[in-house]
C-alpha cells in the first residue's frame, strides 16, 4: 500500500472519518509520491454538532451537509488530497445510471447494544441502499483511477455505525470483484498479538493531520492530543495509523476460531434435534376457533423451525449452521416417524406429510438464500456488466491492471505494541 507508483482509493462513510482514522496515511502516502482518492459515501448531514458557534446546524439536515462539506474540502486541502468524491455524484457513479445521492442513516443504539439506523431513517440512506448499486459505484472508481489498493473500514465498521457497515462491505466487495487488495482499518486496541500488520508512522506530518482535524468543526475538538467528539466520546491523537491486509472470505472466518466453529455446530444440530422433535410431538394439536378446527401446533412448529434457521443464517452470516440444524431437525422427524406403529407420531395424513417435508424446504430455503451477497450483486459491480458503450475505464482488465498483485512497499510489521 505504501510507496512511489500506488494509487489508494480511502471509501469512508462521512466528513471527517477520513482525517480521524487515516489522515496521516494519506497525507504519507502523498509525500511519497502515491496518487490518493478519498471517496465519501455520505455527506453526514444527520450528525451532531460540537456545542458553540455551529450548533444550531444539528437537525437541519442540508445545512449540516453544506458545511461539512466545506469542512471536508479545508481537510483535504491540509492533507494535499486533490481527487476527493461523495459516491453517487457523477465522477463516482456506475455508467449508465443517473447521479444519486446517499444520505446519512443516522444512528441509534439498539436493545442488545449494537448501533442501527435511525428510526425515521429516508429511503434514499446509504444502510438502506442496495449492496450491488453502492458496490458498483465504489467500483466504477476504483476502476476508473487504476487503484491499486482500496482501504476502508474492518466488518465491525469501526464502533458499529450502519453508514461504516455499509460502506466497508461495498468497498470490500468491489474490491474482491475487480482482484485489488483490500487493507481494513485497524482501530486501537484490535489487532491480534501475533498478526502482521501495515503500520504507518504519522509523527512526520502528524501537524497537517491535526490542521484537517480542525477543519471539522462541527464534529470534533482538539486539545492537545485529545480528541472530543460532538457526543462526548474522547479518544487520542494517533501517531500509528494500522491496516490489515484481507484476502477474499477473511472477514467471514475472523470472528470465529476452528474450535468456536465446531462448538457453534454442535449446538446448532442439538438446536435442531429439539426443535424436530418438539414438532413432531406437537404438530398434530388442533385448536377450534370461531368453529373452525385450526392446526394450531403444526403452524407453530414449522415457524419455530424456520425462525431457527433465519436466527442462525442472521446471526453467523454462515449458510452451514442452518444447514446443520436443519439436517438435525430432518433425522428428528424421520426418526420419530418410525416410532409407534399405528399410533405413530407422523401419520400419513395431510399434517403428517406437510411436517415431514417442512424442515427440508425450510432449510433449503434458508440456505439457498443469499442475503444481500448474492450473486446478482457480484454481476451489478463487474465492470464487464457494464454497457457496452461505457467509458473504458469501467472496465476491469484495462483500468486494474496488475492491481491484484500483493502491495508493494515496506513490508507489513507486527504489530508489537498490542
Amino acid at each position: 500500500m505504501l510507496g512511489a507508483h500506488e494509487r489508494v482509493v480511502f471509501v469512508h462513510a462521512h466528513p471527517d472519518d477520513e482525517t480521524i482514522v487515516t489522515g496521516g496515511t494519506i497525507a504519507t502516502l502523498l509525500d511519497a509520491g502515491s496518487e490518493v482518492t478519498v471517496v465519501t459515501c455520505t455527506r453526514g448531514e444527520r450528525g451532531e454538532v460540537v456545542a458553540g458557534e455551529l450548533k444550531h446546524l444539528e437537525g437541519d439536515g442540508p445545512a449540516l451537509a453544506a458545511e461539512r462539506e466545506r469542512e471536508l474540502a479545508g481537510a483535504m486541502a491540509a492533507l494535499g488530497v486533490t481527487d476527493q468524491r461523495f459516491l453517487g455524484s457523477a465522477d463516482a457513479r456506475r455508467p449508465g445510471a443517473a447521479p444519486r445521492r446517499y444520505t446519512d442513516s443516522g444512528m441509534r443504539w439498539g436493545p442488545d447494544g449494537f448501533a442501527m439506523p435511525a428510526e425515521d431513517v429516508q429511503p434514499d440512506s446509504l444502510s438502506l441502499a442496495e449492496l450491488g448499486e453502492v458496490a458498483a459505484d465504489v467500483a466504477t472508481v476504483i476502476a476508473d483511477v487504476g487503484a491499486t489498493a482500496v482501504v476502508s473500514y474492518d466488518f465491525r465498521g469501526g464502533y458499529g455505525h450502519p453508514d461504516h457497515i455499509a460502506t466497508r462491505e461495498a468497498a470490500a466487495h468491489a474490491a474482491e470483484v475487480l482482484e485489488v487488495p483490500f487493507f481494513e482499518i485497524v482501530e486501537p486496541g484490535t489487532a491480534r498479538e501475533d498478526e502482521e500488520l501495515v503500520t504507518v508512522d504519522v509523527m512526520p506530518v502528524l501537524h497537517r493531520k491535526r490542521v484537517a482535524l480542525e477543519a471539522h468543526r462541527t464534529q470534533l475538538t482538539l486539545v492537545g492530543d485529545t480528541i472530543t467528539m460532538s457526543g462526548g466520546q474522547q479518544m487520542p491523537l494517533e501517531t500509528v495509523e494500522r491496516f490489515r491486509l484481507v484476502r477474499p472470505h477473511d472477514e467471514e472466518d475472523e470472528e470465529q476460531t476452528p474450535a468456536g466453529k465446531v462448538t457453534t455446530g454442535l449446538l446448532a444440530g442439538l438446536l435442531g434435534i429439539v426443535f424436530g422433535t418438539l414438532g413432531t410431538f406437537s404438530h398434530r394439536i388442533v385448536t377450534t376457533i370461531a368453529g373452525v378446527d385450526v392446526p394450531l401446533g403444526l403452524v407453530l412448529s414449522i415457524l419455530a423451525v424456520g425462525g431457527l434457521l433465519v436466527a442462525l443464517r442472521l446471526l453467523f452470516d454462515s449458510r452451514l449452521f442452518p444447514l446443520i440444524a436443519g439436517a438435525a431437525a430432518v433425522v428428528a422427524v424421520v426418526v420419530l416417524s418410525s416410532v409407534g406403529g399405528e399410533t405413530a407420531l407422523v401419520p400419513l395424513d395431510a399434517a403428517g406429510i406437510l411436517w415431514s417435508i417442512a424442515p427440508i424446504v425450510l432449510t433449503a430455503a434458508v440456505v439457498l438464500w443469499g442475503r444481500r451477497r448474492s450473486d446478482a450483486s457480484a454481476s451489478a459491480v463487474d465492470p464487464a456488466a457494464a454497457p457496452a458503450d461505457a467509458p473504458e475505464s469501467s472496465a476491469a482488465g484495462s483500468a486494474v491492471g496488475t492491481s491484484g498483485a500483493e502491495p508493494s512497499g515496506p513490508e507489513s510489521s507486527a504489530d508489537s505494541a498490542r
